[in-house]
């Protein structure tokens, strides 16, 4: 079953990511993470990311592997050298300890996503900065 607007909140467990979209991981080639490169080029197609943290909070909803619907955004950006990606931004929220948080899902269409794969039941969000947030903590996301 995928979820709809009209559904109940989604129960997730946050999850590691690779560390590439905040530059905080091993993969070098972004120094200043994915989404400090991308956020120019989204700005230009009207979408403002700078509320949020540079970088995605993971959250795994298996055994539900959901896929972007309504996206705010659904376009092919070139935002690095000849790279070029299809991303979809989908507006969600998350509570996290009863407290709610409005952000964006984050979609680098697998199509065109060149490496750094999540599994299909995670969901990579950009969200502003929420302390105390960990690995292993259960949330609740609304599409």
């Amino acid at each position: 079953m995928q979820p709809t607007r009209e559904t109940n909140w989604i129960p997730g467990t946050v999850v590691p990511g690779h560390g590439v979209a905040s530059g905080a991981g091993p993969d070098r080639r972004y120094p200043a993470g994915t989404i400090r490169l991308q956020q120019p080029h989204f700005l230009e197609r009207g979408i403002d990311l700078s509320s949020y943290y540079p970088g995605t909070l993971n959250i795994d909803l298996a055994p539900l592997a959901p896929v972007p619907w309504k996206p705010l955004f659904d376009g092919v950006i070139r935002w690095f050298d000849d790279l070029e990606e299809r991303f979809l931004l989908s507006p969600i929220e998350l509570d996290a300890g009863g407290v709610r948080h409005a952000g964006l899902w984050y979609y680098p269409h697998p199509q065109t996503k060149p490496a750094h794969f999540q599994r299909s039941t995670v969901m990579e969000l950009l969200l502003p900065w929420i302390d105390g947030i960990r690995n292993g903590d259960r949330v609740l996301v609304r599409l």
